[in-house]
């Protein structure tokens, strides 16, 4: 396989970490998909697209357990 934006043939499966926005959070969700080592351009498949999908309406109708991982913190002005 070769990347559909740089033409790179160095794309490879990698572990990821998928960001799904819930109001003001952000639900980090690890995923494998495959990945071009050149430009990072990231491919999904269906099975992927369905599992993110599920998650993030699990997410919208809190039926997903989370865990704070961290604080997010802005200067006042």
């Amino acid at each position: 396989m070769k990347c559909v934006i740089c033409n790179s043939p160095h794309v490879e499966n990698k572990l990821v970490e998928e960001e799904i926005h819930s109001g003001q959070d952000i639900v980090i969700v690890p995923i494998e998909v495959v990945v071009c080592m050149n430009c990072g351009e990231r491919y999904y498949d269906r099975r992927m697209m369905r599992f993110l999908e599920e998650t993030e309406r699990k997410i919208a109708n809190k039926q997903m357990n989370l865990s704070p991982v961290g604080k997010v913190l802005r200067p006042t002005a």
